[in-house]
């Protein structure tokens, strides 16, 4: 029988292993107008053909003023994208169907529970993380591509 030593996690013991997915030392830029502070590419999902991968990012979101004017939601017509909330608050979802651009009419918005993450479809109209609390972390699965966003403002009561 052999004693197994626990050793403390970090990116370099594990990298034979696998991806350590963590904010600390990692690269960041910042994205949505500055708004949130984006822990790019943190792992990759593989899948069976090395060409079909997505990514694990946290995204380290700041609070917009309310109440919220929209003016851009933005959509990903190649692949879908997740957000799950890594600190337990309830953040706020703006969207709108699917289509060659968001109709004001039938954008909804919803609140989490705190403990609910969200994926959105593919091309599915959206605007970027909206957290309630001052600052807010997010794991968000998706692929990194082009995206399409929509600039026409309208006022939305939260």
């Amino acid at each position: 029988m052999r004693t197994l030593t626990i050793e403390p996690l970090s990116k370099e013991a594990f990298a034979p292993f696998g991806d350590v997915i963590e904010t600390d030392g990692s690269d960041h830029f910042m994205i949505n107008n500055g708004s949130t502070m984006r822990f790019h590419k943190l792992a990759t999902v593989e899948t069976a053909q090395p060409e079909d991968n997505a990514i694990i990012s946290i995204f380290r979101a700041d609070a917009q003023d309310m109440p919220l004017t929209v003016c851009m939601l933005e959509r990903h017509p190649l692949g879908s994208q997740a957000f799950i909330p890594l600190l337990g608050n309830p953040f706020l979802i703006v969207v709108a169907p699917v289509g060659d651009e968001p109709v004001s009419g039938l954008v909804r918005a919803f609140v989490t529970n705190g403990r609910q993450g969200i994926n959105y479809h593919r091309g599915v109209w959206h605007h970027p993380v909206l957290t309630i609390e001052k600052r807010d972390d997010f794991l968000v699965v998706d692929h990194h591509f082009r995206l399409r966003r929509w600039h026409r403002c309208f006022a939305a009561d939260f």
